[in-house]
């Protein structure tokens, strides 16, 4: 899972909640520090929450841009129904679809991390005119990797017969010997985890391990969207092989980020260095669309 180095949110960021057509979403926006340049919809990945883009949200802000990070239905601040179709891929693309519109800046740019990825790539599919752009981060097309397909299962699986508690404890076990080990945590960081993680419905962490170990490929998807898309990726990912995301932003003509030295969380361990690599392709993005006939 991604941890937040500080629950301190930077400057003109504010928590509130978005209401949009599907229902109320916990967010975490900053308005853009001088001229308005574009707003991006920053969606978090498995077992994660909004609060892992904070350190993000400050050089997004700095550049320009409105950066608003959400917790899905049933993530962290979110509340969500138990029932398991409440967590399928279209349901979870159309909550963003809808988050997307409630923002009211026109087509947003859309960054979906790890899990947020795979919704973030549904949403695009379905309703392409509501995104300038979408960038999977740390997040592709494909199987993940096996040890993170093992991780998956035993959460899963353990989520059926133990007390939520008891699953926490054995995540952090996990975690510490998974792609993001612990590094000398606080107490007020160590409380907020175990806080979100109590908080996030089994059945979202139920129907989110069910699209993680989904063998859909989703390559031939990307590579019919018209919407610009971007591979962005620590050299050191664990969650997906580097190679495979590689040959997906060949095969699909995206554009293509490796963050040196990041591992699958280069939004927390390279927010300013991400931040410039994204606003840089959302710049070329801008400038194809401004000189289209």
């Amino acid at each position: 899972m991604s941890k937040p180095r500080s629950l301190v949110l930077p400057p003109r960021a504010r928590a509130h909640r978005l209401e949009t057509a599907r229902g109320r979403f916990a967010v975490l926006d900053a308005e853009p520090a001088g001229e308005w340049r574009g707003t991006v919809l920053l969606l978090p990945g498995y077992t994660g929450s909004k609060e892992d883009f904070i350190e993000l949200l400050g050089p997004l802000s700095e550049a320009g841009y409105r950066a608003v990070a959400v917790d899905g239905r049933g993530q962290n601040e979110t509340p969500g129904p138990r029932g398991r179709a409440a967590y399928r891929r279209k349901a979870l693309a159309l909550d963003a679809v809808a988050q997307a519109a409630a923002l009211g800046d026109g087509p947003v740019h859309l960054v979906g991390h790890s899990f947020g990825g795979l919704v973030a790539r549904a949403a695009a599919v379905l309703a392409p005119d509501a995104f300038r752009s979408l960038t999977l981060l740390s997040s592709g097309p494909g199987r993940v990797a096996r040890p993170q397909r093992i991780r998956v299962r035993v959460l899963r699986a353990a989520n059926a017969v133990l007390p939520k508690e008891r699953v926490w404890q054995a995540m952090c076990w996990l975690d510490s010997r998974g792609e993001e080990p612990a590094t000398g945590d606080t107490p007020e960081l160590t409380g907020f985890l175990q806080r979100r993680w109590m908080r996030t419905r089994i059945a979202q962490l139920a129907g989110a391990g069910r699209l993680l170990l989904d063998r859909q490929d989703g390559t031939e998807e990307l590579a019919a969207l018209r919407t610009p898309l971007h591979f962005a990726y620590g050299s050191d990912e664990m969650v997906w092989a580097p190679a495979a995301l590689a040959a997906a932003a060949a095969r699909t003509g995206a554009h293509h980020t490796v963050v040196a030295g990041a591992g699958h969380s280069p939004n927390v361990s390279h927010a300013q260095e991400l931040a410039d690599h994204l606003t840089g392709f959302w710049e070329r993005t801008n400038t194809k669309v401004s000189t289209a006939p």
